[in-house]
């Protein structure tokens, strides 16, 4: 069986992360290519979508979101994503549990004695009349019929977990800080949920692992558990087993793969690429070694943006007081340097607000 060690992860990552050569697809293909891009900070999905796309605008991904092609809304890992009008009604209903049973988790205490079913038939009540609200006027509007758990805990069980919602614009429009409105999913996208089979067969698992593998295989399975949060996905996989691939990594794990998805050799060239905070190219799996060193493994949970050099996580940026601010995290070479400076001012042109120096600080 094929060994691929992590500098060849590295590439196949790149390359079908559309970070190796960017992309001339569309917005809305691209983030169905990427299976979503994670956003709860509104406005990093635009640096991602720079990154990997050729001469990507912001007004691309507005318009996508003002026309309803995509949506930002909660699904895997219970994370705000931009996804796809079609994967957020095909996805959904199989995050269901998954989305609930995190809420009931992380909450288990304020939300004890809770009637899970109550809440989300009222909270649905409320949402009939169509008017966007607030997580605080959602709750509010239910009156004191629940006053014990915390207001905030609550409303999060509603908008996170028990109603699907969408996230409507402003929020997550280019230079834009508005607040959340949500809207249930199947009113702003004016269609609904697609339901589970009632036969227990499991084809949007099947879906999710031919779509993770096209976006971020070779992987194992327990990437892909890490990725969308779900359990229950053995199934899944025993079912499309004969139709894929297998490896190893250095580490002797079974890595699942689509036959005829790129694989680039290993010395392939990498370009810089500036990645937003919480890029999924970094947390989209279990074990990040192909892309991110142990010491650094904190960056990529912490909501730092990050700097790919040779593929690899190798500086963080950040933009204060009108300056580009990149910290490495290893010393670079001249041409590295060069090469990371010039997509800087590459990225200060695009981010378009008052940036007015580029400031490398190189470690000693």
């Amino acid at each position: 069986m094929t060994v691929l060690d992590a500098r060849a992860l590295n590439r196949a990552t790149l390359a079908r992360q559309h970070l190796l050569q960017r992309s001339d697809t569309s917005v809305s293909e691209a983030v169905a290519h990427l299976c979503g891009l994670q956003a709860q900070e509104p406005q990093e999905p635009f640096t991602g979508l720079w990154s990997r796309l050729s001469g990507f605008k912001p007004q691309q991904l507005d318009d996508a979101l003002t026309g309803r092609a995509v949506v930002r809304t909660h699904l895997m890992r219970r994370t705000v994503h931009l996804v796809t009008a079609d994967d957020a009604l095909t996805w959904r209903a199989r995050h269901d549990t998954m989305l609930r049973g995190r809420v009931l988790g992380t909450y288990r205490r304020e939300l004890a004695g809770i009637d899970v079913d109550e809440v989300a038939a009222a909270g649905r009540a409320v949402m009939a009349d169509q008017q966007p609200r607030t997580m605080t006027e959602l709750v509010q509007a239910l009156g004191e019929r629940w006053p014990g758990p915390p207001r905030r805990v609550l409303g999060e069980l509603l908008v996170a977990a028990l109603i699907p919602m969408a996230q409507l614009p402003p929020r997550g429009l280019w230079h834009q800080g508005a607040g959340v409105r949500n809207l249930p999913l199947s009113i702003w996208l004016g269609r609904d949920i697609d339901p589970l089979p009632a036969d227990g067969s499991d084809p949007v698992g099947q879906q999710l692992l031919r779509r993770y593998l096209a976006a971020y295989g070779p992987a194992a399975s327990a990437d892909l558990r890490a990725w969308c949060g779900l359990a229950g996905l053995p199934a899944a996989i025993k079912a499309a087993r004969e139709e894929l691939v297998v490896f190893r990594d250095a580490r002797g794990r079974e890595l699942l793969d689509l036959p005829d998805a790129p694989r680039p050799h290993p010395d392939t060239p990498a370009p810089v690429r500036f990645l937003p905070a919480f890029d999924n190219a970094i947390l989209g799996y279990h074990d990040r070694s192909r892309i991110i060193d142990a010491p650094h493994l904190g960056l990529s949970v912490a909501g730092h943006r990050t700097v790919l050099v040779d593929g690899r996580v190798t500086a963080t940026w950040t933009v204060r007081n009108h300056q580009l601010h990149i910290s490495c995290l290893r010393p670079l070479t001249a041409l590295e340097q060069e090469a990371v400076c010039t997509e800087a001012h590459d990225l200060t042109t695009f981010l378009d607000n008052d940036i007015e120096h580029v400031q490398l600080e190189t470690e000693n």
